[in-house]
């Protein structure tokens, strides 16, 4: 948490010493209010398809919980989340909390593996679907350029290294003496990687959730290029398929709090080749930040009705 808290100072530190934060501020607060209601609609949109594509995935598995105990455990963790690392606050949560919820209900207790594969099964199609639209940004901003091709085909490498995650299990026992196995750390490690192994053969739940991923992909990109147009911006929605994946990107790695100082300086640094002003830019990805926290206040809601019958009765 303090390597987080340091590092968040030290981007927003630097920010500042380049950008007149109030002015940003202002830029922020000057959004038209319109955009924002559309972007808020799109969140909860998003929030929605989230919750259906880990749905399937715990259906796949065999998973009992209910429609509606998946939907509170994942608005609450995401809420949860918004105060841990960035990216992996909120799954470690929603894994932790998918193990107790059926012991809660008197159903069998899931198994850490399988929660934890669920929620990194989840993750990593998420990863995958933001690969599949740079690669698609790439091609789409400036096709004609041979030197994109590159990029798209460095890109496509990183999307064959997260596809070969799936097989995981059968290179970490190649990889691991067969005597380590039974290791405290091994032998979890290769329960996990089982248990995310085995979704190898679902491939028509991961096709589906795939899709739904790059649906919330494509929305988020489109809140982005909403509030960019509220704010008066006037970037092609083309490269924002370009440079929008990168964004997201930053704000899933967990040294970030709440996703503010590196995901705001990357949107910075990526709209500056399209003549952006600082300011406006970062406006816009204080926005994207805050539009997503007001996505978690559900989680808030129901994390309180949660609260209120044990402290009644202390």
């Amino acid at each position: 948490m303090i390597v987080r808290l340091a590092i968040t100072a030290a981007i927003l530190a630097y920010l500042s010493t380049r950008i007149d934060m109030a002015e940003a501020a202002r830029a922020t607060a000057a959004i038209s209010r319109p955009h924002l209601m559309l972007v808020l609609l799109m969140v909860a949109l998003d929030r929605a398809v989230m919750i259906l594509r880990w749905l399937l995935l715990l259906r796949a598995s065999g998973n009992p919980i209910s429609t509606g105990g998946a939907t509170r455990l994942f608005l609450v963790s995401s809420f949860v989340g918004s105060f841990l690392p960035a990216g992996i606050g909120a799954d470690a949560a929603r894994a932790y909390g998918l193990t107790q919820s059926n012991t809660r209900d008197s159903g069998p207790k899931t198994p850490a593996s399988e929660a934890l594969a669920s929620v990194a099964v989840d993750r990593l199609l998420g990863i995958v679907s933001l690969v599949l639209m740079a690669i698609i940004g790439v091609i789409a901003w400036t096709p004609d350029e041979p030197g994109d091709w590159r990029i798209a085909a460095a890109i496509f490498a990183a999307l064959i290294a997260c596809v070969a995650v799936f097989w995981a299990n059968e290179w970490l026992r190649l990889i691991i003496p067969a005597h380590r196995h039974e290791g405290f750390v091994t032998r979890r490690l290769l329960r996990l990687t089982d248990a995310v192994g085995r979704y190898r053969h679902r491939r028509a739940v991961l096709v589906h959730v795939l899709v739904w991923s790059i649906v919330v992909q494509v929305l988020r990109i489109t809140q982005a290029y909403v509030l960019a147009l509220g704010l008066g911006m006037t970037v092609p929605y083309t490269y924002f398929l370009l440079f929008m994946p990168l964004g997201l990107l930053m704000l899933l790695l967990p040294i970030s709090i709440s996703g503010f100082g590196l995901p705001q300086a990357m949107i910075v640094w990526l709209l500056q080749p399209m003549g952006v002003p600082d300011i406006q830019s970062l406006a816009l990805s204080t926005l994207i930040v805050l539009t997503g926290l007001a996505g978690n206040l559900p989680g808030l809601i129901l994390w309180l009705r949660a609260r209120k019958p044990v402290e009644s009765k202390t």
